[in-house]
């Protein structure tokens, strides 16, 4: 018998820790409403965060839930789908915690295609430790260590995600709920890894990038007549092109995911005999001398 869910089931009673107004609330809203609309339950869901403002929303998520160390969210989701393929996993971080500390984890788990969803909350700015500069503030963004502007370019974490074979690409803005629930939906719906980036505005700290800013500088690629997803080119095009910044899914294939190429059960590991007889250790502990 299947179960009517609601975006309450998945809400906790642990008091958010975000400023008031914070970019991340809208995320939040987003996910639980389309976790609800997908018909998940809590024990169908693991949700694995990092560091920073955004890592607290694993709190917020009723799930089984792993709050881990700054940029290491996507090494710890991959081992969970690779232990349960039941559970639905979803990982989360900022443009800090994705883009640089975790940026090696993120280029490989972009190419091994688990299937995981990885939500980036990108505010330009490490909101958490008093608004320094991050991997995609814009170039001369003055901040607390860099008063005289940011000398570094932004990165482009989509245009490097489709570089490394992505195939599931969408933007979002927190202030836009409905299509972010669309494209959350889509991408958890995706076999294989999915990146969903949200703009979401620190309204402490970036006093730039802000809610009326990105109105005025984003665009929905629904609006481009033939815009098709399944375009390589077209996507490295909307991503990389100056001007607006795209929002929508922008870009989307089919290929074996990381679980399908391991060869391993496809049982949970909580399901399999982990007490072999003896002589099966000892078969084991031959071949390896």
């Amino acid at each position: 018998m299947s179960v009517t869910m609601s975006p309450k089931d998945f809400a906790t009673a642990t008091p958010s820790w975000w400023c008031p107004g914070c970019g991340d609330f809208g995320v939040l809203s987003a996910l639980k409403q389309a976790l609800a609309e997908l018909g998940k339950q809590p024990k169908d869901v693991a949700f694995i965060s990092g560091i920073g403002c955004s890592g607290k929303i694993s709190g917020y998520i009723h799930s089984y839930a792993f709050h881990g160390v700054h940029g290491r969210a996507l090494p710890v989701a991959t081992a969970v789908k690779l232990a349960n393929r039941d559970l639905t996993v979803i990982a989360a971080g900022g443009d800090g915690d994705g883009y640089a500390i975790g940026a090696g984890h993120f280029v490989h788990a972009v190419r091994r295609n688990p299937d995981v969803t990885y939500i980036v909350m990108d505010n330009q700015t490490y909101g958490l430790t008093k608004g320094q500069s991050s991997p995609t503030s814009a170039t001369g963004y003055v901040a607390s260590v860099s008063p005289d502007g940011n000398p570094d370019t932004p990165l482009n974490g989509l245009a490097l995600a489709l570089a490394a074979g992505a195939t599931f690409l969408a933007r979002g803005f927190s202030a836009q709920p409905k299509q972010m629930v669309a494209m959350i939906k889509a991408a958890i719906e995706h076999r294989g890894f999915s990146i969903v980036e949200v703009m979401s505005p620190c309204v402490t700290y970036n006093k730039i990038n802000t809610y009326a800013w990105f109105k005025e500088n984003t665009e929905d690629l629904t609006v481009h007549d033939g815009y098709a997803p399944n375009d390589k080119l077209a996507a490295f095009d909307a991503l990389t092109r100056e001007g607006d910044i795209p929002l929508g899914i922008i870009y989307k294939e089919e290929r074996p995911t990381f679980e399908d190429r391991t060869g391993l059960p496809e049982a949970p590991i909580a399901r399999l005999d982990l007490h072999p007889p003896r002589e099966e250790f000892a078969s084991i502990q031959a071949a390896y001398r």
